[in-house]
């Protein structure tokens, strides 16, 4: 209670209508800010987001951010919320107005860069009753009934990567050939291997590696929903996320980093073998010099919800940016069922087939 007491006011940021006073919120569809009471329509400028210097990235957070508690105060009703250290923006539980925290009371990294929503609420709650119906194994009864709920828009974090790169390898690789012989009245096949040294050189330029930035939703989920078209990230403004949440990395740039460099070894690792025909990687040794490095700190457009069906609830997120939906539906038993036992089936018929004609 006293550090609630001693907690510092911070501050955050609306956007008022100038014609009504009414609160100004984002509209994707026109991608401006728009007045729900009177139609009044405000342009935003906005430039191509650009990259930063490395050195820039290993920037420390304000210490004190992890030590203070916070409490904002919300420009529209007056409530006082203490809010998570990492929020970046939220609706006010008293009023519902969206408060984003103005870019000088971030602690260490701010955004620099903002991919915008291009689907609204409505459109991606359509897009998500087409990707249920699509599912082969959810019931029925489901597919008709779908009605996707509390569908949030939620600004996810992420850094970017872009870096020149030189690597040398060398390795041995072995190719797999066979003869065949009858052996009473049966053919046999047998396998010899071949092994051959391989060395030499392979540069790539990569752009927009992308790093998951925040560890709420699980790494798995968010790769189904890639790509979020970061090379047409515009420069951050606050007003981007008027009527949306946001929140701020957990993960520093400097981890992202190092999962962005795992990304990188494994694509030139890919890039390298692409080169050969072979069968298997006996070694394969690469070392590699990476230059003209810069990144972003972009925020990313998520809708997320869920469809309640039998009293449990099945979770899905939306890229805000292409309308590209994962998540989970319940399952028929009966049709996995049938699935199962056609299965089983087909493999009995094969084998009765073989044992008869083999």
């Amino acid at each position: 209670m006293e550090e609630i007491m001693n907690a510092k006011e911070k501050a955050t940021d609306i956007e008022k209508c100038p014609s009504c006073g009414a609160n100004l919120t984002f509209s994707p569809e026109k991608q401006l800010l728009k007045c729900d009471h009177c139609g009044t329509e405000v342009e935003i400028e906005s430039a191509v987001s650009e990259q930063q210097n490395f050195e820039k990235l290993f920037t420390k957070a304000d210490s004190s951010w992890a030590k203070d508690t916070h409490i904002f105060r919300c420009n529209n009703c007056g409530a006082k919320e203490i809010l998570e250290k990492k929020t970046i923006a939220t609706n006010c539980s008293f009023c519902g107005t969206t408060n984003v925290v103005v870019t000088e009371e971030l602690a260490g990294l701010t955004p620099n860069a903002v991919v915008p929503y291009k689907l609204t609420r409505e459109q991606a709650s359509v897009k998500v009753i087409e990707w249920a119906k699509k599912k082969v194994f959810a019931p029925k009864a489901f597919k008709r009934s779908i009605t996707p709920e509390e569908i949030r828009g939620t600004f996810n974090p992420a850094f970017t990567f872009d870096a020149d790169t030189v690597s040398t390898y060398s390795g041995k690789l072995a190719r797999y050939h066979y003869t065949t012989r009858t052996v009473n009245g049966r053919t046999v096949s047998t396998r010899h291997t071949t092994y051959f040294n391989i060395n030499g050189s392979y540069n790539h330029n990569f752009k927009e590696v992308t790093v998951q930035a925040c560890t709420t939703i699980p790494l798995m989920t968010i790769n189904k929903l890639l790509p979020f078209e970061t090379n047409k990230s515009l420069q951050y403004d606050k007003k981007f996320l008027h009527g949306y949440t946001a929140a701020q990395h957990s993960k520093d740039g400097d981890k992202c980093w190092i999962e962005a460099c795992g990304q990188m070894e494994n694509s030139i690792r890919a890039g390298i073998l692409k080169k050969y025909t072979y069968n298997e990687v006996v070694r394969l040794n690469i070392k590699t010099k990476r230059s003209n490095i810069s990144w972003k700190y972009v925020l990313l457009p998520l809708y997320i919800g869920h469809c309640n069906w039998k009293a449990k609830l099945y979770n899905f997120f939306v890229n805000g940016f292409s309308g590209k939906v994962t998540g989970k539906v319940p399952t028929s038993t009966l049709k996995v069922f049938f699935l199962v036992a056609g299965i089983v089936l087909a493999v009995a018929a094969a084998g009765v087939l073989y044992w008869y004609f083999g």
